[in-house]
Formats: structure tokens, sequence, C-alpha cells
């Protein structure tokens, strides 16, 4: 592979060697993270056009039709558990004569998790007993079965640059709280000093064979590019990743064939959580991730309203009753082109590279448009697509290009954008005080704005609906307690008592934030997430208490993730003014991604790591 774009486009290939060539006269069955990957490598309409009779979800409510002989699983876990139920459900209620599985976890990992002597066996034992109980469910020894490794987790969202593994969008990086729960199933003589003492060995067993999962799919991206890679870590997680991945058996074969070289660098994104969940970062993508809802099992794209280009009548109150659109715009070289520039300019050139195509794509169309001067508007974007209205042949063609265009307006006029601003504000305020005054000092400014959305301020006047609200509080405090070494030391080097200031302050942060959370009308997403209740009447004073508590306990380790680092301490530099010197630029977790590196689901100990 010469260039990025070849290598970006491996993905696709992985889909036309594995699955496209198994599909002919098939109704296949998909998983989200699967189906995620297929969404930015071509779509469903890649697999109708290799012969799938039909496609359907990887659901036990889901089975073949009367004439339908032939199934297709593609799933992107291990052949276990629910997969396995999934599948049996599938099959019984069905007439298949012949059933392909195609996991996207190596057959090691899966002897690994099956307790195999040795993860290095040439023989696919599991795959083989999986086989046999395929031909069991179908009812009889004559039907044919195969299960085979599809290395389908990695989605190409930018044809230069950027890949991403939905299949590993639960990994996080480990904190202090989850080497405590290693040390608590150790003997007392061989418990680790710090995570940076953290192996593979050390994690939970479901962890390790997501960590080697990992590394396999990786192994499999460097083998089809026929690279020799020279790996580097940044935290103690991706140090385990790294260490797995120089490790693999088929790796050690490959670097000796190879003939092209790879650098990978791998890094705990808790290093530079303020990459993450900060608003300085001035790109039109970050901000349509942000304010739009997520695509359903998406976690890489997200819903746009079509209405606008048919004759239906919104109604109040109700879904829209037209299918949404998308970012992932494989079929359209033009939209393609433009999602590119969306992706990689400035905020400012985006909108106008948005608007440029479209006045350009209506010109070419003949449409009549009317050319205004000034900054582009949400309203002049719409106005623009709406010109493409009940033109069959128009908007057949340039469908992909509206929709980004539509995804741009829709942001730009987002009710949450004016909040967007007044977190970015107060960013900026945290900034210039770390320089000032002590960690202390800079989080006590927090309090003032711990007050309900829609309530009296303390001069009696109501507080505005656009202010900050219990989801942009939590984002502050994640982007504040990573930046919490970058303050001030408090005088005298700190001590006992600036301890104790601490815990007594974080004590009202969370007796505030718990009455914010508790007079929501309604249950954000991320609400939902952090307390686990889906409306304000489940949620009582004490539940909200207790996750808020929890949180603050996740973000005192968050404050200690750099410690360990004797270079890239820092995230940030101050100069003439105030600008952060970030380890990552691309914006790789949504607000709504964050509950799950605060407060870990319920009954999963140690929460979820990786890169």
């Amino acid at each position: 592979m010469s260039t990025a774009e070849d290598f970006t486009q491996l993905p696709r290939a992985a889909w036309d060697e594995a699955v496209l060539t198994k599909v002919n006269e098939a109704v296949v069955f998909m998983d989200d993270a699967c189906a995620e990957s297929l969404h930015w490598c071509g779509g469903a309409a890649r697999l109708f056009e290799a012969g799938a009779r039909d496609v359907k979800r990887f659901s036990s409510f889901e089975a073949g039709g009367e004439k339908e002989p032939k199934a297709v699983f593609v799933v992107s876990t291990l052949l276990r558990g629910r997969a396995v139920d999934v599948i049996r459900d599938i099959v019984s209620l069905s007439r298949f004569r012949c059933c392909v599985v195609l996991t996207a976890v190596a057959h090691p990992v899966h002897l690994l998790a099956a307790g195999g002597a040795s993860a290095e066996s040439e023989r696919r034992v599991v795959f083989e007993q999986f086989e046999e109980k395929l031909r069991e469910w179908m009812g009889g020894s004559d039907g044919a079965a195969e299960v085979a490794y599809a290395p389908v987790v990695f989605a190409p969202v930018s044809r230069q640059q950027l890949l991403l593994a939905p299949a590993y969008a639960h990994l996080f990086p480990l904190l202090a709280r989850d080497l405590e729960a290693i040390n608590a199933r150790r003997p007392e003589k061989r418990r680790l000093a710090g995570l940076a003492d953290v192996d593979a060995h050390a994690l939970p067993a479901q962890l390790q064979l997501d960590v080697k999962a990992l590394a396999a799919a990786l192994n499999s991206l460097l083998e089809a590019s026929g690279a020799r890679e020279e790996s580097f870590a940044v935290g103690p997680m991706s140090r385990v990743i790294a260490g797995e991945l120089a490790a693999h058996p088929q790796a050690k074969s490959r670097r000796k064939t190879a003939h092209n070289k790879a650098s990978l660098i791998f890094v705990d994104r808790t290093m530079d959580l303020t990459g993450a969940v900060g608003h300085h970062g001035d790109n039109l993508v970050e901000k349509i991730l942000t304010v739009l809802e997520p695509l359903p099992g998406h976690v890489t794209d997200v819903q746009v309203d079509m209405l606008e280009l048919t004759s239906v009548q919104r109604t109040p109150h109700s879904q829209s009753p037209v299918a949404p659109g998308c970012l992932a715009q494989t079929q359209s070289p033009a939209a393609q082109s433009l999602w590119e520039t969306m992706l990689t300019s400035k905020h400012k050139e985006g909108v106008m590279e948005v608007q440029r195509a479209l006045v350009e794509t209506a010109s070419k169309e003949k449409l009549p448009i009317k050319m205004s001067m000034g900054r582009v508007t949400p309203e002049q974007l719409s106005s623009y697509v709406r010109l493409f209205r009940g033109c069959g042949g128009a908007l057949e063609s340039h469908g992909g290009l509206l929709q980004l265009g539509l995804a741009t307006a829709q942001t730009l006029g987002h009710p949450g954008l004016p909040r967007w601003d007044a977190c970015l504000a107060f960013e900026r305020l945290l900034l210039q005080a770390l320089g000032d005054t002590t960690f202390l000092g800079v989080l006590r400014q927090l309090l003032p704005l711990m007050k309900p959305r829609g309530g009296e301020d303390a001069s009696g006047s109501r507080s505005r609906e656009d202010g900050c609200g219990p989801d942009e509080l939590i984002l502050l405090l994640v982007y504040l307690y990573s930046l919490a070494d970058e303050a001030q030391p408090p005088h005298g080097g700190g001590g006992g008592g600036e301890e104790e200031q601490l815990e007594m302050l974080e004590r009202e942060l969370i007796g505030a934030l718990t009455l914010v959370v508790t007079r929501e009308a309604e249950l954000s997403p991320l609400l939902q997430k952090l307390t686990g209740c889906a409306t304000p009447e489940e949620l009582t004073t004490e539940r909200a208490h207790s996750a808020v508590g929890e949180m603050f306990g996740t973000l005192r380790g968050l404050s200690h993730t750099r410690d360990h680092l004797k270079q890239l301490r820092s995230v940030y530099t101050a100069s003439d003014g105030v600008h952060q010197v970030l380890v990552l630029s691309t914006r790789l977790l949504r607000p709504t991604d964050v509950p799950e590196l605060l407060f870990p689901p319920r009954g999963r100990t140690p929460p979820p790591a990786g890169i």
C-alpha cells in the first residue's frame, strides 16, 4: 500500500473476499457492528448486487421464508452466548439447507475462550464444532454448514485518513478504579502497584479476549496491506494492546515477509479527553456529530431529517414517516468529495463548500436558484435543497450531496447550538485560569453554573433554557478534571488541607449536580446511561446522588492518567493567549459515549478499556 487512500480501501476488500462471495441466493443476517462497517463500505446495495435475496437484523424475532434455503450470518462477536442463541433461534424457525456463519473474531481467540490449550493450533476445532451444531439445528446431517473468519470490523469513514472500528466502540482505557478491581482478585503479595504494571494476563477474562480479538483484527489489516509495523504506545492499555499485536503468532511470520513498513501509535484516549469532550474544535463534522441524533444501532453516523425533500406535512409530537438520511455517502463521487472537505476543513470553509456544491448542482439541473450575499444561514441552505423537491431524476442523481446539505442546515439551525457556544466560552475562561490559580480554584468556578434549567437564579430572574444543562455540566467536569495537572500547584505544595478542601468542594458539587439532574423534565440519553433510569419518574434523589458520586470517583482517577509519563505530560501550552496542543485532534467520542467511561454498566467490573 503506497497511500493512505489505498489503506482505507482494505475494509472494502475484506467484504469483497470474505462475505460477498458467499451471499448469492442467501438471506443475510447481520449484527449492528458489522452492519455499520458495511454502511461505510458501500451499504446493503453491495449485498444485493452480489445476489443476496434479503438482508435482516440479527435477532431471534427474524427467520427465513418458505422458499429461502440459504442463510449467511455476519457477526462481530465470539460464537457463544447471545450470538449462539440468536443463530439457533433463526435456523430452528426456518427451513435452511445451507448456513454460512462469518465471525469477525479469529479462531485462535475462540479457542482461548473455549479453554483451548494452544491458541496456535492449526485445526479449526471450535468452528468445526459449530458447523455440527448448525447441521443439527437444520434438522439433519445432509445440510451444508460453514463457519469462517471474516475481518470486517473496520469502517473507512474517510477515503484518505480515518478508519474506525464500531465493534470495539465499548473499549476504554483503564483508570485507577479498575486497578482496585484487578487487585481485589489477586493475592496480596501479587498486587500491582500501578496501572503501568498491568499486563494482558492481569485483565479480566472477557477483557483479555476483547484485546486479543482487536489485535487479531489489526494483524489482518496489516497482513492485507503487506506491512511490517513498528509499534509505539502511550498509556498502559495501549501498551497491552501493542504487546498483544507484537506477540500475535501470525504477526511474527507476516513481519518476516512484508515488503512495506508502517508505524503504529497506540494512545489511551484518557491521555487527552479534552479533545473528545471539549468544544474548541472548529470543524463542521464535529458539530454535526454532536447535535444530530445517532443513526439507530450506529456509533459513527447520525440521522438526517429528509422531510424537506418530500411533500409530507410535518406533524407535532410525532416521528417523521420518512426514512432518515445519513453522512456515509459511498456511491456518489461528488458527495464523497464534499464529505472529505467537511471532515478536514475549518467550520467556515466547510459551510461555504456545502453552499458552493448545492448552488453548482442546482445550476447544472437548471433549477431556479436565487443567490444571496453575506453569511450562509441554515434557511438559505434549506431553500437550496428544497429546489430539488419533486425532481425525481435530480433527487436520485444527487441524493448523497443533498443529505450532506440537509445535515449542515439542520446543525446550523439546531436549538442546542447556542449551548455549544456557551460551553466554548466557559472552557476558554477555565484555560485562562489554569495558569493563575490552583485546581481547587478553577473547579470552584463551576458552582455558579450548577442550577436547574428554567429555575430562578440568585437575582430572582428566570434562568435561560439555553444555558448549561446537566449534559454540558458533565462534559465541563470531564474537561476540567482532564486538565487538573495543568493548574498551578497549591501554595506550600498542597497536603492534607488542600485535599480536605477538595473533598468538601466535590461534595458540594455532587449535591448541586444531583439537584440539576433530578429537576430535568426529560432525561437525555447521557443521563439515562449514567443513572440507569429511562424516565424522570424512575429517578429518585438517592439514585441520582449515588450515580453522580460514583462519577466523581472516576473523575478523580481521570485527573491522574498522565502521572506516570515522563514526556507528553501536558496537553496545553500558554503563549500570547492560550492554545491547546492536543495529543489527538480528531473527535472520536460523542458526549453520549462519556457514560461508558464515567459510570460503567452495572454488573461489569472493571469498566471497558481500549485504545
